[in-house]
């Protein structure tokens, strides 16, 4: 009996059709909705412009690309029980962890800001990502904050 080979999502994501950015593909996809891709691409792309508008001496991807990895967390918290207690021991974490992360807490910061259309919310979070401020900057501080205070527990990471 044969075995079907499954494939791997990284490899069957396609780069986005406008920049041909496989990290923008995969924020489209994380953004998405029930299945409806072409609104959040809608939705990415007027964030985009806006950036661009408003950013003219930079190219709005690299601004985007920048934004992601100004929020990449280097460590993050696990917690390990030795000897009966639970312990906050601070790891460090993949790169595809780390991209992930990152495009979740800048999807969660934007969804969280209301009362403007998701392109304008989008937009302004991804502008204050790349000059590493706002909330998904924020959620990255507070994760290495509390690794740095539980780097006592260090040994147990193994």
């Amino acid at each position: 009996m044969a075995f079907k080979k499954w494939t791997k999502s990284a490899e069957q994501l396609r780069p986005d059709p406008r920049h041909g950015s496989r990290m923008a593909a995969k924020f489209i996809n994380c953004m998405m909705w029930s299945g409806k891709k072409t609104v959040a691409q809608h939705i990415f792309y007027d964030a985009l412009d806006l950036i661009a508008k408003k950013i003219p001496d930079v190219p709005p991807i690299e601004v985007f690309e920048r934004a992601v990895d100004n929020v990449r967390p280097n460590i993050q918290i696990r917690s390990k029980r030795v000897g009966g207690s639970n312990y906050q021991v601070p790891m460090a974490v993949n790169s595809r962890r780390s991209q992930s992360l990152a495009i979740r807490w800048i999807l969660d910061a934007s969804r969280a800001k209301k009362g403007r259309p998701m392109h304008m919310r989008l937009a302004s979070e991804l502008m204050d990502a790349y000059n590493r401020q706002g909330a998904a900057m924020t959620a990255r501080d507070n994760v290495h904050r509390m690794a740095d205070a539980n780097k006592a527990f260090a040994h147990f990471a193994w």
